[in-house]
C-alpha cells in the first residue's frame, strides 16, 4: 500500500507540474522533458521491458507443465479464448453506443484538413497463424514477438509435463528463473513512483490543455466507456462467474492498475500485474501464467473502446451517417482482427484504420485523435490488463470443480482396492 500511495502521489504530481509547466514556460518544459522527464521514464520502461521475454518464457513453460494434462490447457485455453473474444466484442459494443448517444463529433471544431495519418499495413489472420511458430526462436525472444514466445514456451512446457521425473532439474531451474524474475521486478518497482512522475508529466505536458480541451468531449466518451466496461462487465463477470467480491477484486489489483496507467503498456505491466494476481487475489500460479501472458498479447478491450467511439467520432466529423450493417461490420472486424493484429507494435491504430476502410471512411481520419491518443492509451491499458486478471481469477474458480473430481478420484482408487 505504502507503494502504491507513493505511485499515486507521483501519478498527481506529475499531472500538475506536466500543465504548470506546459502553460506558463513552454520552454522550459521541453528542457525538463528532454533531460529529465523522458530519459527518467524510458529507463523505467526499458528496465520493466527487459525481464518481459523471460518472465514469459518461463512463466508459461511453467503454467503448461503444471498443468500437465493437454485436455486441461486446451480447456483452459479455450476458455479464456472465448472470454476475451466476448469481452473485447462488449467493449466495442460500448463505446459504440455511448458516441451515438453522446455525438462528440457532431458540429466538432476539429480542422479536418489538419489531420495526416498513413497507414500501415496489418498481417492477415491467415499470415499471422502461418508465423505463430517460430521458424528461430532465438529471433522470435530477440524480436520480442510474444504470439510466437508464447507458442514455443506452450510447447516447452507440453514436453516437460510429458517426460515426467527426467526433466525435474529443469522444472528447478525455471522455478530459481521465476524467483529471480520476482526479485528484479520487485527491485525495479521501487522507482515507480519517479518514473510514474515522470512519464505522466511528459504525456500530459506535451499536449497541454489546448489539446485536450479541443478534443475534451471525444476523451470524456471513452474514459466513460472504459470506466462502464471495466465496473459492468469486468465487475459483473467477477461477481457472476468468479463468485468475488469485486471491490475487493479492484483493490487488491489496484497497484498493477498504476503500473499499467503510468506505462501505457500491458507488456511491461505484465510482471507486477502476475504478481498482483498470484498474490493478492490468490490465482494459482499455473493458471495466472499461462492467462496474463496471453491476455497481455491479444486482449484489446481498451483498444476495442477506443475502435468504437474513434469511428462513429470520426465518422460524426466528416458527416458521414453510419448504418446498421456497418456498425455491425466495425464490431466483427475489429474482434476478428484484435487477434491478427497482436503483437504488431502500433497494434490499436493499425487495427483502426482496417476497421475504417471497412466502412468506406477516410483512413487520414485517425489523425484528428492522434494528438492526445497517448493519454487515452494509458487509460486503455490499465483496462486491458484488469481484464487479463478478471479472466485469471474466473477461470481459477471454474477449474475448482474440476480439481475437486482430480481429488476424489485418488480416494475412490484406494477404497476400491481396500
Amino acid at each position: 500500500m505504502k507503494l502504491t500511495i507513493k505511485i499515486i502521489t507521483g501519478l498527481i504530481t506529475g499531472i500538475l507540474v506536466g500543465l504548470g509547466l506546459n502553460q506558463f514556460s513552454p520552454e522550459l518544459f521541453k528542457i525538463f522533458d528532454s533531460y529529465l522527464f523522458e530519459p527518467v521514464g524510458s529507463l523505467f520502461i526499458n528496465a520493466i521491458t527487459m525481464l518481459v521475454v523471460p518472465i514469459v518464457l518461463i512463466s508459461i513453460t511453467l503454467g503448461t507443465a503444471g498443468l500437465g494434462d493437454p485436455k486441461k490447457l486446451g480447456r483452459i485455453g479455450g476458455k479464456t479464448m472465448l472470454y476475451f473474444l466476448f469481452t473485447t466484442a462488449f467493449a466495442i459494443t460500448i463505446g459504440i453506443g455511448l458516441a451515438l448517444l453522446i455525438k462528440p463529433g457532431a458540429g466538432s471544431q476539429v480542422n479536418i484538413s489538419a489531420a495526416e495519418y498513413t497507414a500501415s499495413q496489418a498481417p492477415s489472420v491467415i499470415d499471422t497463424l502461418i508465423n505463430i511458430i517460430p521458424k528461430n526462436p532465438i529471433q522470435a525472444m530477440a524480436e520480442g514477438n510474444m504470439l510466437q514466445v508464447i507458442v514455443m514456451s506452450i510447447f516447452f512446457g507440453l514436453g516437460i509435463s510429458a517426460l515426467g521425473s527426467k526433466t525435474k532439474g529443469i522444472i528447478d531451474l525455471l522455478e530459481q528463473g521465476q524467483e529471480l524474475m520476482v526479485y528484479l521486478v520487485n527491485m525495479i518497482m521501487k522507482a515507480a513512483p519517479y518514473a510514474t512522475f515522470a512519464l505522466v508529466a511528459t504525456a500530459v505536458g506535451s499536449q497541454g490543455i489546448a489539446a485536450i480541451k479541443s478534443m475534451g468531449l471525444y476523451m470524456i466518451v471513452v474514459v466513460l466507456a472504459l470506466f462502464i466496461h471495466t465496473v459492468v462487465v469486468y465487475g459483473g463477470a467477477i461477481s457472476l462467474l468468479g463468485r468475488s467480491n469485486p471491490l475487493d477484486f479492484f483493490k487488491k489489483f489496484f497497484p498493477a492498475i498504476a503500473v499499467g496507467f503510468s506505462t501505457s503498456s500491458s507488456s511491461a505491466a505484465l510482471p507486477v500485474a502476475m504478481e498482483t494476481a498470484q498474490k493478492a487475489l490468490n490465482v494459482p500460479k499455473n493458471i495466472s501464467s499461462f492467462v496474463q501472458p496471453l491476455g497481455a498479447t491479444i486482449n484489446m478491450d481498451g483498444t476495442g473502446i477506443l475502435q468504437g467511439v474513434a469511428v462513429v467520432f470520426i465518422a460524426q466529423t466528416y458527416g458521414v451517417d453510419l448504418t446498421v450493417p456497418q456498425l455491425l461490420t466495425v464490431i466483427l472486424t475489429a474482434v476478428l482482427a484484435s487477434v491478427g493484429t497482436a503483437g504488431v507494435p502500433g497494434a490499436g491504430l493499425i487495427l483502426l484504420a482496417m476497421v475504417l476502410e471497412q466502412v468506406g471512411l477516410p483512413v487520414e481520419g485517425i489523425g484528428l485523435i492522434l494528438g492526445i491518443d497517448r493519454l487515452l492509451d494509458m487509460t486503455r491499458t490499465a483496462v486491458n490488463i484488469t481484464g487479463d486478471a478478471s479472466c485469471a481469477v474466473i477461470i481459477a474458480q471454474s477449474e475448482k470443480k474440476y480439481e475437486a473430481n482430480e481429488d476424489e478420484a485418488p480416494e475412490m482408487t484406494e477404497e476400491m482396492t481396500a
